[in-house]
């Protein structure tokens, strides 16, 4: 009886423990706040002529700044859900979210031989690679993509990223290989793990 006790109190307080830490990693509506302050200083910054007096404005972001700001706005396309970044040494970014394939099938007519004829349902896209964003603009370098588990080549990964980065004012999306100009006279990023560092 005493050991069934103990082993019982003890499994409680794992799970106690469990709930914890889970709960800790729970992104806040504050850190989303934080960071739509930060962006729209950022927006007020571009917005305005530079002077000659001006000095570089640095903006540091954190990890759980950027995932609570994804989770909370309201921002993301009609599909993906779950998002989650990742900010790793070195410019290294993981990015993850839950992508709806049917809607990237049906978004065009597809012969029998593609393949995107051939995936359904929601799944988890994860794309690792290397953003390097100095002098105005930016690179990113993809190192590997998987979707639902398996790898997949990058032209299949480029359709899923060009729908759903399509805006107005690109409606082609975005060309993962080639550099993009980075908004709101935005000059640099620096990476390091866990933050990123805005310099205007």
């Amino acid at each position: 009886m005493i050991r069934r006790l103990a082993v019982t109190a003890g499994c409680l307080a794992l799970a106690a423990l469990v709930v914890v830490r889970a709960g800790a990693q729970e992104f806040t509506r504050a850190e989303a706040v934080s960071m739509e302050k930060k962006i729209a200083g950022i927006t007020e910054r571009g917005n305005r002529a530079p002077k000659a007096t001006d000095k570089p404005l640095r903006t540091p972001v954190s990890e759980r700044e950027v995932n609570a700001y994804l989770k909370y706005a309201g921002v993301l396309p009609v599909g993906m859900t779950e998002p989650r970044i990742t900010i790793g040494d070195g410019g290294r970014v993981i990015g993850r979210a839950i992508i709806d394939l049917d809607a990237i099938r049906k978004s065009r007519t597809r012969s029998w031989t593609d393949p995107v004829n051939y995936i359904t349902g929601s799944v988890e896209a994860i794309m690792t690679g290397t953003l390097h964003a100095a002098n105005g603009k930016g690179v990113f370098q993809l190192a590997s993509a998987t979707v639902g588990g398996v790898s997949v080549p990058k032209t299949l990964l480029q359709e899923i990223v060009s729908y759903y980065s399509k805006t107005p004012e690109h409606p082609n999306g975005w060309d993962m290989d080639s550099p993009f100009v980075l908004p709101a006279n935005i000059r640099q990023v620096e990476v390091q793990r866990g933050a990123a560092t805005i310099v205007q």
